[in-house]
C-alpha cells in the first residue's frame, strides 16, 4: 500500500486480491459441470437401470451421494466462496488479510472435494444424508474452514468501512453455524482410518442428522446466496436495497426461525411429538422472513425494471430471488403435517430439493459469474445473445425437473395411501407405482439433460470473455487513519438493557426445553413476563434500541456473538432433551425390571438387541452401497403403511443403530420389517438381478456381493468400538464374534447350496442377506444347530414381537 496525499488528506491505496476470486470463480464452472454430469447420469439410472453399467462404483447409492455434496459443495460452495471474497473486499475497503490463508482456503476446499469423488464411488461414507464423508476428511473440512473464518474475522477487524453493510450479516451467520453444526453432527468414534461410528444412536442420531442437514440447506445454501442477493443484485440493478429495517427483520428472524426448523424431516416417525411438532410450527414461521427477504430483493429492482427486458444477469437474478421465494413457501407448506403425510418419501421432495439447489442457487451463482467475470478482466461480456439463451435453456429445464416431480410425488402419495371399500390397500404392489412414474422420471431426465447442457454455453461465454480481456487489477484510496471506535466498548454493549432482556429471553427458551413439568409452567410465565418487558421498553426507548443496534452493527465482535446466541437456542432446546431422554431409555429390561414397573413389559418387546456379527458387517456393506437413498427403515402409524409393511416403528427399535437408516425416500420398499417376508434364495437373486424378482424394478444389481468377501477380524474391532459407545455387547459376544460370524455365515451358505447356489459364508452376500433377514426381527441363529425356518430365511414365527430388532 502507498500513501498519498489527496486534498490535505493523507490516503493510501488498497488493492484487491482478485486472483482468488478468478480461482474459486473458474473451478466453481468446473465442478458444476461435474455434478449436473452426475445428476444427469443418475436420473438416467432411474429411468433405465442398465445407465448402472454393471459396476459398482457407478451405482445409483454411491453416485447420488457424489451428486449432492458435488452441486452443494463443489459448485454452490466454490461460488459462495468467490462471491464472498469479492464483496467482502470492496464492501470493508480492505485487501483479505492474508493471501497465504485465502490460497489454502482455495486448495484445501478443492482438496475436500477431490477426496469426496474418490471415496463415493468407493463406498467409503458415514451413510448420513449430506454428511456422507468419512472422519479424516470431516476433519480436512474443520481446518480449511477455520482456515476461512480466521482470514475473514482478521478482514473484518482491519476493515477501513466502520459498518457493516447487510451481506458482511449473512456471512458471519453462515461461518458461526456451519461451525456448529458440522463438528456437533459429526462427532463419531473412528474404527480405522477408514470409518467410523456416530456417537448418536437412533433418536438421538436422527434429530442431530436433520438438524445439520436442514441447516446445512439454511446456512450453506440459503444465509451465502441471500448475503450476495444484498450485494451484487444491488449492483446490478445500480439500485439501493429497497428496505434497511427490513433487512434487518429478515436477518435476524430468518437466522432464529430456521435452526428449530429440522425435526419436519421426521413428522410421523419414532422421533418424540413435541419435537415434530415444534419443528412444524417453526417450519410454517419461516414463511415470514423468507418472503420478506424475497421482497426486499424484488423490490430492489423498483425502477429497473426495464433492464429485465435486456439484462441477462437481472433475469437470472429475478429468477433466482423468485425460487428462492417458491422454495420457501413449498418447505413450510411440507412441514404442515397434513401435507407431508402425502409428499414425505415420494419424489415430491426431490422437486422441492432441486428447485431450491437449481433455480435458486443455481441461477443466483450464473447471475454472480455473468456480472462478476467481465470486470474481473476489465472487459465486457462476450455474448449477451448466449446468455440470454442460457437463461431460457435453464429454466425451461428445471422447470420440466421440478414439474415432473410435482406430479410424481404427488401420484405416488395418493397411490400409496389408496384403500378399497373394506379398508385394504387399493394398489398393494408397490412396483406399480414405480412403473406409473416412469413417465415422470424421462421428463425429469429430459429437464435435468438441457439444464446440462445449457452450462456449456456459460461456459463457452466465459471463455470468450477472458480472452478478450485480461486479469485486472482494482485498487480503491481510503484514508490512512482509520474511523475511531465508538465511545461504547464490547463490554457496555453487552451488559445494556437490550442485551440483557435477549439474554434472559435465550436463558429461558433453553430451561424451559430441559426442565421438567413441573417447573416448566413456571418458567414459561417468566418467558412471556420478560418478552412483554422488552416489548415495553422498546417502546419507551426506540431511539435508544436504534441507536444500540447501530453501535452493535459497527462492533463485529458483539455481532458475531449475538448471530451464535441466536442459532444455538433452537439447537439446544431441540437437542438436549432428546439426548438426556436417549440416555434414560433402557436398553436391556429384566424381569426384575418388569415385576417392578409392568409397563416395561410392552416395552421390553421392542427394545433393539445387538447385531450379531454377520449382520452387522451386512449392515455396514448396505450403508456404504447408499441403499438408504432409496429405501427408509420407517414404518409411519398409518393404516396404509401398517397394511403394506407391518406395524408401524417404535422409538426403542433402532436405538442402536449407527447411523440410524430411517431414510428419507423410498423408490424401493420400506425395509423396516423386511425380515422373514422372504426365504434366503429369493433375497440372492433380489441383490443379484433385481429384475428377476421384480420385472419392472430400476435397483441396480449387485453381483459383487457374490465374490468379494469379508474379514471377521474387523468386526471385533467395530463391536469393540460399539460398545464403548453403549451398545451392550459381552465379553462372550466379543470373544466367540469370528465363530459366530463363520457360523451364521455357514447357515445361509447351506441354505443356499440345497438350491443349487454355492455361496461363501464370509462373502458380502451372506452379510446383506443376514442383515436382511435381521430386520423387523430378534436375534437370529448364529451356530448350525438347531436350524430353525428363522434360520433358514423362511417365515417369521408369528409368534415373534413385530419389534425387537
Amino acid at each position: 500500500m502507498e500513501a498519498t496525499n489527496t486534498a490535505n488528506t493523507q490516503t493510501k491505496t488498497v488493492v484487491f486480491d482478485d486472483g482468488i476470486v478468478r480461482a474459486f470463480s473458474i473451478i466453481t464452472v468446473v465442478w458444476g459441470v461435474v455434478a449436473l454430469l452426475v445428476g444427469v447420469l443418475i436420473a438416467a439410472q432411474l429411468s433405465f437401470w442398465q445407465a448402472n453399467f454393471g459396476l459398482e462404483w457407478l451405482s445409483f447409492g454411491r453416485l447420488r451421494q457424489l451428486h449432492t455434496n458435488a452441486a452443494i459443495f463443489a459448485f454452490v460452495g466454490n461460488g459462495m466462496f468467490a462471491g464472498i471474497y469479492y464483496s467482502t473486499q470492496r464492501l470493508l475497503k480492505v485487501r483479505m488479510a492474508s493471501d497465504f490463508l485465502s490460497w489454502a482456503n482455495f486448495w484445501g476446499w478443492q482438496l475436500v472435494i477431490v477426496s469426496a469423488a474418490v471415496t463415493y464411488p468407493l463406498g467409503l461414507t458415514q451413510g448420513k444424508e449430506y454428511a456422507e464423508l468419512i472422519w479424516p476428511i470431516d476433519l480436512l473440512v474443520v481446518v480449511v474452514w477455520v482456515v476461512f473464518a480466521v482470514n475473514f474475522f482478521w478482514t473484518l477487524a482491519r476493515r477501513n468501512e466502520k459498518n457493516m453493510y447487510v451481506a458482511i450479516w449473512f456471512y458471519i451467520s453462515t461461518i458461526v453455524t456451519i461451525a456448529v453444526l458440522y463438528i456437533v453432527n459429526n462427532l463419531q468414534l473412528p474404527t480405522s482410518l477408514l470409518h467410523s461410528y456416530s456417537i448418536y444412536g437412533g433418536v438421538q442420531d436422527a434429530l442431530v442428522q436433520w438438524w445439520y442437514g436442514h441447516n446445512a440447506v439454511a446456512f450453506f445454501l440459503t444465509t451465502p446466496p441471500l448475503g450476495l442477493m444484498y450485494y451484487f443484485m444491488v449492483k446490478a440493478a445500480q439500485r439501493p436495497v429497497y428496505s434497511y429495517r427490513l433487512s434487518v427483520v429478515h436477518f435476524w428472524s430468518l437466522i432464529f426461525l430456521y435452526i428449530w426448523a429440522g425435526p419436519h424431516h421426521l413428522l410421523y416417525t419414532a422421533l418424540p411429538d413435541w419435537a415434530q411438532t415444534l419443528g412444524m410450527i417453526f417450519s410454517v414461521m419461516l414463511w415470514a422472513p423468507s418472503w420478506g427477504g424475497m421482497l426486499n430483493g424484488l423490490l430492489t429492482l423498483r425502477g429497473a425494471w426495464d433492464k429485465l427486458r435486456t439484462d441477462p444477469v437481472i433475469k437470472f437474478f429475478v429468477v433466482a430471488v423468485t425460487f428462492y421465494g417458491m422454495s420457501t413457501f413449498e418447505g413450510p407448506l411440507l412441514s404442515i403435517k397434513s401435507v407431508n403425510a402425502l409428499g414425505h418419501y415420494t419424489d415430491w421432495i426431490i422437486g422441492h430439493v432441486h428447485g431450491g439447489a437449481l433455480g435458486w442457487n443455481g441461477f443466483m451463482t450464473f447471475g454472480i459469474l455473468y456480472w462478476m467475470w467481465p470486470r474481473l478482466y476489465g472487459t465486457k461480456l462476450y455474448s449477451q445473445k448466449l446468455a440470454e439463451t442460457h437463461f431460457w435453456l435453464a429454466t425451461v429445464g428445471i422447470l420440466l425437473y421440478i414439474v415432473s416431480m410435482w406430479v410424481s410425488g404427488v401420484s405416488q402419495g395418493l397411490f400409496w395411501r389408496a384403500l378399497d371399500a373394506e379398508g385394504f390397500l387399493k394398489y398393494p404392489d408397490f412396483i406399480e407405482g414405480l412403473t406409473n412414474s416412469l413417465a415422470m422420471y424421462h421428463t425429469r431426465l429430459a429437464g435435468g439433460l438441457l439444464y446440462f447442457l445449457s452450462s456449456f454455453l456459460l461456459v463457452y461465454n466465459l471463455i470468450m470473455t477472458a480472452r478478450q480481456g485480461k486479469p485486472a487489477t482494482v485498487s480503491i484510496q481510503v484514508p490512512v487513519k482509520r474511523q475511531g471506535p465508538d465511545k461504547e466498548n464490547g463490554w457496555a454493549l453487552i451488559t445494556s438493557a437490550p442485551m440483557l432482556f435477549l439474554s434472559a429471553i435465550i436463558v429461558l427458551a433453553i430451561w424451559f426445553g430441559v426442565a421438567g413439568p413441573v417447573v416448566s409452567p413456571v418458567i414459561l410465565a417468566l418467558f412471556i413476563v420478560v418478552c412483554v418487558a422488552a416489548i415495553i421498553s422498546y417502546g419507551l426507548h426506540q431511539r435508544k434500541w436504534g441507536h444500540w443496534y447501530g453501535l452493535v452493527e459497527r462492533h463485529a465482535l458483539v455481532f458475531t456473538v449475538l448471530a451464535l446466541l441466536a442459532i444455538l437456542v433452537g439447537g439446544a432446546v431441540e437437542i438436549i432433551p432428546t439426548l438426556i431422554a436417549g440416555d434414560k431409555t433402557p436398553l436391556q429390561i429384566t424381569d426384575e425390571m418388569i415385576a417392578a414397573d409392568p409397563a416395561l413389559a410392552e416395552t421390553a418387546k421392542w427394545v433393539q438387541k445387538p447385531y450379531s456379527p454377520l449382520e452387522l458387517a451386512g449392515r455396514d456393506v448396505y450403508v456404504s452401497e447408499g441403499c438408504y437413498v432409496c429405501h427408509s427403515q420407517m414404518i409411519r402409524p398409518f393404516r396404509h403403511e401398517v397394511l403394506r409393511y407391518g406395524e408401524y416403528s417404535r422409538l426403542e427399535e433402532s436405538i442402536l443403530d449407527r447411523p440410524f437408516q430411517w431414510g428419507s425416500k423410498r423408490t424401493g420398499l420400506d425395509l423396516a420389517r423386511v425380515g422373514g417376508k422372504y426365504d434366503n434364495l429369493w433375497h440372492y437373486l433380489h441383490l443379484m438381478d433385481p429384475r428377476s424378482t421384480s420385472p419392472a424394478s430400476n435397483m441396480p444389481t449387485y453381483p459383487h456381493f457374490q465374490t468379494q468377501t469379508l474379514d471377521p477380524e474387523v468386526y471385533v474391532g467395530r463391536m469393540q468400538a460399539l460398545r464403548r459407545l453403549g451398545v451392550p455387547y459381552t465379553d462372550e459376544d466379543i470373544d466367540l464374534a469370528v465363530q459366530r460370524f463363520a457360523g451364521q455365515g455357514q447357515l445361509i451358505a447351506d441354505d443356499l447350496a440345497a438350491k443349487g447356489i454355492t455361496l461363501a459364508p464370509d462373502s458380502k452376500m451372506a452379510a446383506v442377506i443376514a442383515y436382511l433377514q435381521r430386520l423387523g426381527r430378534g436375534p437370529q441363529p448364529v451356530t448350525p444347530e438347531p436350524v430353525t425356518a428363522a434360520a433358514t430365511g423362511g417365515a417369521a414365527d408369528p409368534a415373534a414381537p413385530a419389534g425387537g430388532n
